[in-house]
Formats: C-alpha cells, sequence, structure tokens
C-alpha cells in the first residue's frame, strides 16, 4: 500500500501531491466560479450606483485575492502527516487569535470582530480561519474516534462549541451558526447515527430557547428574526421596508426583478441604485438572480453544487481517514456557505451576513476560501479505493 510521502522535518512539501491523481476538474470548476465573482464585482464597481467613498472597489478585491494566494499554496503543500500531529497547534491560534478580538479588536457597527493589521493593511477576521481550524481538529479527533460510546461525543463537541461561543460572543452569531453544520455534517461521516444527532438536535433547540428566556440574544439579532417572520407577508415586508426589513426587502426586489432571463450584466436594480446592502459580498446572489435571471442564477448554482458534490467524491476515495474527513469538512463548508448565503437572500432564513465563498468579496472570507481548497486538493491527491470499514456512507 502506498501512503503518505512524510519525508522531511519541515511542515510545507511538494512530494505529497501526486499530480497525476490531482483534482483538475476542481480547480477548473473553482476557477471557473471564481472568474464569475470577479466579473461581477468589476460590473458591480462601474455601475452607476457605485459610490466611491462607500461603494465597491475592485481594485481592493483584486488586491485581496492576490494576498489569498499564499494561503492556497500553504493549504496545498502542507505535508499531511505534519497537520494531523499539529491539528492542535493550528486549533490553539485560532483560539488565541479569537482571544485577541475583544483586547485590540477593531469595532464597526457595535460588533468587534477584526484585527486590524496596518503593516499589510489588511483586517482580519479570525472568526474565518477558525471554520478551517475546527475542521482539521475535529478530523484530528474523529481520527480514532468511532463514537460508540456516549464519551466519544465529548471532545468533538467541545472542540466546535468553544469557538462557537468565542464567536458569538462578538457578538456574530451568523457565522457563529455556520460551524453547526460543519460539525453536524463531520460527525455524521466519522460515523455518528442520526438518532444521535437527532437527539443533540434537540438539545440545540433547547439551549437556543433558553438562551432566548435569559436574554442571551441581543435585540437587533431578535429583530432580525421578528422581522423575517413578517416578511413572509407580502403586506409586512413591503410595510417595514424602510426599517429592519431594508435589506430582505431589497434582496428580494432584486431576485424578483430578474425574471426568467435576467435584465443584463450591470444593469440591475440593485446595481444602477445601489440601494442593496452588501451586493459584493453577503448578497451577491441577489445581483446575479437580478442580472443573469432564473436560468442563469440557476447554472451557477449548479455549478457549485457540482462542486461540492465532487470534493465530497474525492474525499470517498481516499483511504486516510484523516484526510478523508479534512476533505469531507471542507465540502460540507462549501455547502453551508452555499445553502445559508442563498436562503437569506431567498427570504427562507432571517437575514445574517455571511459570504458566498469564490463569488463574494472580503479579505478575511478569502483566505479561508483559498486555504480550504488548498487543503482539499492536497489531502485529495491520493485516488486510492479505501480499504477502511468506516468508509463514508453513500451520500
Amino acid at each position: 500500500m502506498r501512503g503518505w510521502n512524510d519525508s522531511g522535518r519541515g511542515p510545507l512539501s511538494t512530494r505529497h501531491v501526486r499530480w497525476s491523481e490531482f483534482d483538475w476538474h476542481i480547480v477548473v470548476l473553482a476557477g471557473l466560479l471564481l472568474t464569475i465573482g470577479i466579473v461581477f464585482v468589476r460590473a458591480m464597481s462601474l455601475s452607476l450606483g457605485n459610490d466611491e467613498l462607500t461603494g465597491v472597489n475592485f481594485e481592493g478585491h483584486r488586491q485581496k485575492l492576490l494576498m489569498a494566494v499564499p494561503a492556497l499554496l500553504l493549504g496545498l503543500f502542507v505535508r499531511p502527516q505534519w497537520l494531523k500531529r499539529n491539528a492542535w497547534v493550528v486549533y490553539g491560534i485560532a483560539l488565541v487569535l479569537l482571544m485577541l478580538v475583544p483586547i485590540v479588536g477593531d469595532e464597526r457597527n457595535s460588533a468587534r470582530r477584526w484585527i486590524e493589521l496596518p503593516v499589510l493593511n489588511f483586517d482580519l477576521q479570525p472568526s474565518e480561519l477558525a471554520k478551517i481550524a475546527v475542521i482539521v481538529m475535529l478530523a484530528r479527533v474523529l481520527d480514532q474516534n468511532e463514537l460508540r460510546a456516549p464519551r466519544d461525543w465529548i471532545a468533538p463537541l467541545l472542540v466546535a462549541a468553544v469557538p462557537m461561543v468565542m464567536v458569538a460572543a462578538q457578538p456574530d452569531l451568523g457565522t457563529s451558526l455556520t460551524l453547526v453544520p460543519v460539525t453536524v455534517g463531520l460527525i455524521y461521516l466519522a460515523g455518528g447515527r442520526a438518532r444521535a444527532l437527532l437527539g443533540l438536535a434537540a438539545m440545540g433547540a433547547l439551549v437556543g430557547v433558553l438562551g432566548l428566556s435569559f436574554g442571551a440574544v441581543k435585540a437587533y439579532q431578535m429583530e432580525r428574526v421578528d422581522t423575517w417572520l413578517d416578511s413572509f407577508t407580502p403586506e409586512e415586508l413591503i410595510a417595514a421596508r424602510n426599517g429592519p426589513g431594508f435589506h430582505t426587502y431589497q434582496a428580494r426586489v432584486a431576485i424578483g426583478n430578474g425574471g426568467l432571463d435576467g435584465r443584463g450584466l450591470g444593469e440591475g436594480v440593485a446595481n444602477e441604485t445601489g440601494l442593496l446592502p452588501e451586493r459584493d459580498c453577503d448578497s451577491i446572489f441577489a445581483v446575479i438572480a437580478e442580472e443573469l435571471g432564473f436560468v442563469g442564477a440557476s447554472v451557477v448554482l449548479g455549478l457549485y453544487a457540482l462542486l461540492v458534490l465532487l470534493m465530497m467524491a474525492s474525499a470517498s476515495g481516499l483511504r486516510d481517514r484523516f484526510g478523508r474527513l479534512v476533505v469531507g469538512g471542507v465540502a460540507i463548508y462549501f455547502g453551508a456557505h452555499l445553502l445559508i448565503n442563498v436562503s437569506v437572500n431567498l427570504g427562507l432564513m432571517p437575514m445574517t451576513g455571511l459570504t458566498l465563498p469564490l463569488l463574494s468579496t472580503g479579505g478575511s472570507s478569502l483566505l479561508a476560501t483559498f486555504l480550504a481548497l488548498g487543503l482539499a486538493l492536497g489531502l485529495a491527491s491520493h485516488h486510492e479505493a479505501s480499504l477502511d470499514r468506516d468508509a463514508f456512507r453513500p451520500y
């Protein structure tokens, strides 16, 4: 049996990457989605509604893309066995960065989530990198854990719960909750029983109810939930369009304006008026739906879903359990962002700030996206039939 080539003592090496088994189809698909995002961001920057001070800055997006390339190479060339042995270090660094946020973080809109790096002219959002660290650490914890006894669940749940609480305290409940599908998905892929996961979901719902009862949820977060509930009635949403329902209303209007074949690149009302908040990041799907229409938006969604499925297929063909879980976790990471971002823009979930990886702008999000993609490509370059008895279930 051939295993990972782990020669050398440093963390980086090109020897373990089997270029003959490299997932070039995933690279092409990810590159296509990235190009679509670049085209739309460029169109936004040239639109009539773009403001020079607060609007979309294409040059800034281009610079952040270039800064994220080293993260892609880092993930691609990190030695698998080094990553497995030092997963605690990666996870610990992520927790340290999260602990620094309340101390040295930059506060914006009543939230402290960013650490300003003046030398690099970059605002780091540790919560984005924490998602990747959780995937790596969960894969390490679940590597030798078959989740047969109740005590086997303690370590993986703690790994996810600690950063979730730290991120939620910033406050950033939306980003914190993105760790839920990643954790549940990895536990399921590692062999967790569906019945146990349902019980865990019930416990989570109970904790949420208690949190509401004891005032753990911020007033603005409850307002978002109330606005979402009211948005199912057109009259209520229209009545709130100049208040708490402004973002939801503008996103829904933009998507509705797209019709079947769209209004054309850069010609959507969202771009021409500049009224849609965060149209280059959190709400980029609404812009795509308006300018490409139902047909074009469906194609983009299909390409994104195919990317997730191809990553999961690569994971299922890996012999090593740790690598299999990391690649599977990255697939879930992309899938969770797709589901939540699109659902929010369609009004199927309460409004929350979450980017759509590869398509949206955002420095820290791009770093995390490129790092995750590099890890998946590097670890998945070992396509051999899995002989492990705990191979993934059919999906």
